[in-house]
């Protein structure tokens, strides 16, 4: 057993703050926790003038990067600067010098992990990473020891705050895409630029994570099929309530037959569901498991004290593990790295579901009868049409809701749909989620 653990901090933003933070008032606390003492030995960032609003001993602090990777005595390198690069650089330096790593990055994890978690494997270190999906949310523990008798056949997730925040407003406050995204802006729930989040990237990092954990499979990022927020309506908001459903940006990940359905897009699911009733920037987290069956996980997903409470969480996990002797006791991808199979992803267009339509038309005869025919020779059956009042300029909105049909038939008939004279707009479609087909 050492006698003390020293860790080096890369990145005293905001969650590096939070994260020193935590490191340095709970001292006491986490030396009894570990059986050891814990020291925050260094923090290593360009901007160490401005007040993050605790006391900071400044022989810590330094704007020098290789006093990290070359001090012998440090034993955990966090990195918390996020981004690829030179984030991705610094993390396999670390590792080279034997330095046992904790990092929120998921960018970094879903689009270099397989390397990282390699390297990690043939240097004999440990990869932290809970706080790169949820937050303070312990939904990477729960996978890797939890629930690690289980096969796991579904992860749904809503695990992008920002854009749970934009529908709920549009739903609870009928607000338009853009009034709603402003004041999350200025509510600081969304980014000046808010791409990521509303556009599907930030959860299909997540996903990737999430999905290598539950499935044991090698997955990357455009395994994953993506679409984001931004068109959505008011008016799509008022039909799926009429319908009995929410919309949500859904994470799914499923495996059934050795093939991994991956997507993540706007989802109409039904309002009585637990997932319907997530508000707000929290985040939910929905798995299915052979034995344990339905566990739901709920909290903040994001924000500077509950991902500092995640990374501290990883950080005192291997500090626990180096006072006990152990190596990889848990393995960093929950299996070990040898076993991690090649992935069979399901093609997009062979998936299966309901969907959602909302055709912007011409007012004038007969446009009905020709979007059936067209849906009718894609084998695509109606279930159910709403058509209400005129819009503008003589238009009208005809919602339809289908029964089952595949992905690549809809994209067909959407296509052929879209280019006729009397529509006015491109076709929204909403895919509809039957949840518990999904978890059975």
């Amino acid at each position: 057993m050492k006698n003390e653990l020293n860790i080096g901090l890369l990145g005293f933003g905001t969650v590096g703050s939070g994260t020193a933070k935590i490191l340095l008032a709970n001292r006491q606390l986490l030396e009894e926790r570990a059986g050891c003492p814990v020291n925050l030995k260094w923090i290593c960032d360009k901007d160490l003038e401005s007040d993050r609003g605790f006391p900071v001993p400044s022989e810590i602090l330094t704007d020098d990067i290789e006093k990290l990777f070359n001090d012998p005595e440090l034993d955990i390198f966090i990195e918390l600067i996020g981004g690829i690069e030179p984030a991705r650089t610094f993390v396999l330096r670390a590792i080279e010098k034997g330095k046992h790593v904790v990092t929120a990055n998921k960018a970094l994890l879903a689009t270099h992990g397989f390397e990282i978690f390699e390297a990690a494997s043939r240097a004999g270190v440990e990869i932290g990473f809970e706080a790169s999906v949820g937050g303070g949310i312990p939904c990477i523990k729960a996978l890797k020891e939890g629930l690690v008798a289980n096969n796991i056949s579904t992860v749904l997730g809503i695990m992008n705050g920002t854009a749970n925040y934009i529908l709920t407003s549009m739903t609870d406050h009928n607000l338009s895409f853009d009034k709603a995204l402003k004041k999350a802006q200025r509510l600081g729930y969304a980014e000046a630029d808010p791409t990521y989040d509303i556009e599907g990237i930030d959860t299909a990092h997540k996903l990737v994570i999430m999905a290598i954990l539950a499935f044991g499979q090698r997955i990357a990022l455009s395994d994953v099929y993506t679409e984001g927020i931004s068109r959505l309506t008011p008016l799509d908001i008022s039909f799926a309530t009429e319908l009995g459903y929410s919309i949500k940006l859904l994470a799914i990940g499923r495996q059934a037959n050795g093939i991994v359905d991956l997507r993540i897009h706007p989802t109409m699911i039904p309002s009585d569901h637990l997932l319907s009733q997530v508000k707000g920037a929290y985040n939910a987290f929905y798995f299915t498991g052979d034995s344990v069956g339905k566990i739901m996980l709920y909290g903040m997903g994001a924000g500077q004290m509950p991902t500092g409470s995640a990374i501290v969480a990883d950080v005192i996990d291997i500090v626990r593990n180096l006072n006990s002797g152990c190596k990889e006791r848990v393995p960093s991808l929950s299996i070990p790295f040898k076993n991690i199979r090649p992935a069979r992803i399901k093609a997009m267009d062979e998936v299966r579901g309901k969907y959602y339509f909302r055709f912007t038309v011409k007012d004038q005869p007969g446009v009905l009868s020709k979007i059936s025919g067209i849906l009718g020779a894609q084998q695509i059956s109606i279930a159910s049409v709403v058509q209400k009042g005129r819009g503008e300029e003589s238009s009208v909105p005809i919602v339809m809701v289908t029964h089952e049909a595949r992905e690549g038939r809809v994209r067909t008939a959407l296509e052929e749909i879209d280019s006729q004279d009397f529509v006015l707009d491109r076709t929204m479609t909403i895919r509809i989620e039957d949840l518990k087909a999904l978890e059975d």
